[in-house]
């Protein structure tokens, strides 16, 4: 995860007119009742997303250029091919705010690829290279687990990925696990040292002349007591899909999860998918307020560990996408 900039969501968006077309044009009531067709929204399986979260960390800190980081990157790959999808490993190389040249992999799993709709739910599958927020000074410099700053999003989106391939779905999904999020510095004008593999993939996409219709970012989604809140960009670039959300989720018993409290602008992946590559993406991530960045207390510390997760966390942010998903596929979102 990284830094935080203090911006306030939109206080006055402009709202479209809709004009009637004309009545040789206009479909009847029923087949406009007829294109929403009713959809069953398979369950979300939070103790298997946990597994999928305690796997990653039996691996270590998943920093680049470790052992830990490539031994993880290819059980990322081995798994999505079990589920079916089909998946692409994009290769490249990045500076980091070190000097250091770092290899970087983001991995794209994709169910119905050759469908023209698409949608996007990514995460980071990298984690932090030091603890810069440790109470501990000794071991600042020393690199997280990050079971949920980096694992909760990646084990929700590998339980998302088996549920599409034991139900297929007409649309196209990318699950997108961009690399090198977490290596940034945090000096206020050293934004754009973090997400790193998303601003290569905005740039360069892993096949020619990609385009999908929004997109999801899962990041830090698997904590005790999470505040899903309207992030700016988030909010700027998405708010269209992120209030359908929103609103499906407090539908679902999960108001509590997702409020509608702005958060600010958070240097996050979704903003370069947003700024560079255009596409609409919004950003579910937790930030309760109880640290003085206002993320979870166990952000970029030693605690980030399973210690941090919580099941009923999982299956709140995974139902809610799932059905996102689903429903958006039949035009009820």
């Amino acid at each position: 995860m990284k830094r935080i900039q203090s911006l306030s969501v939109l206080a006055f968006l402009l709202i479209g007119c809709l004009f009637s077309s004309c009545e040789t044009d206009s479909k009847p009531q029923s087949i406009e009742k007829e294109e929403k067709k009713r959809v069953t929204i398979p369950s979300f399986n939070q103790s298997d997303a946990y597994k999928y979260i305690e796997k990653q960390v039996s691996f270590g800190p998943r920093m680049p250029n470790t052992e830990g980081h490539k031994a993880c990157r290819d059980w990322l790959i081995e798994t999505f091919e079990s589920m079916n999808a089909k998946v692409y490993a994009q290769d490249f190389e990045a500076t980091a705010y070190t000097g250091e040249v770092l290899n970087g992999t983001n991995i794209i799993a994709s169910y119905n690829p050759k469908h023209k709709r698409r949608i996007i739910v990514a995460a980071h599958w990298d984690t932090r290279h030091i603890a810069d927020q440790d109470e501990d000074l000794d071991r600042r410099n020393e690199p997280i687990m990050g079971a949920d700053d980096g694992g909760s999003g990646v084990g929700v989106i590998l339980e998302m990925a088996s549920i599409l391939n034991e139900n297929p779905i007409d649309i196209g999904v990318d699950f997108i696990l961009f690399d090198l999020e977490d290596y940034g510095n945090n000096k206020a004008d050293a934004h754009d040292t973090y997400c790193l593999g998303s601003q290569y993939w905005s740039r360069n996409h892993h096949v020619r002349n990609y385009k999908a219709e929004f997109g999801i970012l899962l990041d830090m989604v698997g904590g005790k007591n999470p505040k899903f809140g309207y992030e700016f960009y988030s909010y700027k670039y998405a708010r269209t899909y992120m209030e359908k959300i929103w609103r499906l989720a407090k539908g679902m018993g999960y108001g509590s999860m997702f409020t509608t409290e702005e958060i600010g602008g958070i240097t996050d992946d979704h903003k370069y998918v947003n700024e560079i590559a255009k596409i609409p993406m919004l950003d579910i991530i937790s930030k309760p307020g109880n640290t003085p960045y206002g993320f979870v207390p166990h952000w970029h510390t030693h605690d980030d560990t399973m210690e941090a997760i919580d099941p009923k966390t999982l299956k709140g942010v995974g139902q809610v996408v799932i059905a996102s998903i689903y429903n958006y596929s039949v035009g009820r979102l």
